[in-house]
């Protein structure tokens, strides 16, 4: 099997493992994602899946400050992803990223839409900045 590595930088710390859920997209929070951890935006390419307990490969986020607060919604749910990867840092997503206590990864050595993709198994460690991907067959 083809193993990638990514080096990157900790956006917040831990390790997790899971299946990818790649979009080229940027993810809204408020009316992007439901609390059972599904992507509810029709505008979407991710609409009508949910990243329950997988690592969450995106671009980054859009939308209103109502981002941090939905995707804590998956967490008290316990519908939250397994650990986020993601390129462009703003305060919406590095707080959403912490608020959901889900390690992530980004400024990455390579584009992560670019390198993994949905089904791909992906291990994020946070703590030192390193995302593991073994390519699907």
């Amino acid at each position: 099997m083809e193993k990638i590595i990514l080096k990157g930088r900790k956006a917040v710390g831990g390790v997790a493992e899971g299946e990818a859920l790649v979009t080229k997209d940027y993810m809204a929070g408020w009316g992007g994602v439901a609390p059972d951890g599904s992507i509810i935006d029709v505008r979407h390419e991710l609409y009508g899946k949910n990243f329950t307990g997988k690592v969450l490969v995106f671009k980054g986020a859009k939308g209103s400050s109502g981002y941090a607060s939905a995707f804590q919604q998956t967490r008290f749910s316990g519908h939250a992803p397994a650990a986020m990867v993601y390129t462009l840092t703003n305060s919406k997503v590095a707080l959403g990223c912490a608020v959901t206590r889900a390690p992530a990864v980004t400024d990455l050595d390579q584009d992560p839409t670019e390198v993994i993709q949905t089904g791909d198994w992906v291990r994020v460690d946070g703590d030192h900045g390193i995302v593991e991907v073994t390519k699907k067959v």
